[in-house]
């Protein structure tokens, strides 16, 4: 672990935690002043965390597309159908 940053699994972090995990790392790498291991070590979780944050995103996306207007002009959502 890289200065007391929490190795939460993905799979339980919202997007907002993992934007703000993702946007430490941003900041630790672009100041240089990190070793090479640690580099790719918590590179490798930036990638890892940019990953869940756009499929959270995509999962949102699909949300918003799927509510249809009902029989009597109001919104109802329907499940989405994911693409693969």
């Amino acid at each position: 672990m890289w200065d007391n940053m929490a190795e939460t699994a993905l799979n339980k972090m919202s997007f907002e935690e993992a934007l703000a995990e993702l946007e430490v790392i941003v900041k630790k790498l672009e100041q240089g002043d990190v070793d090479l291991e640690q580099s790719i070590t918590i590179y490798e979780r930036g990638a890892a965390l940019k990953s869940h944050c756009e499929a959270r995103l995509k999962a949102a996306e699909l949300k918003v597309e799927q509510i249809v207007q009902g029989p009597e002009g109001a919104p109802v959502t329907e499940a989405a159908a994911l693409q693969g």
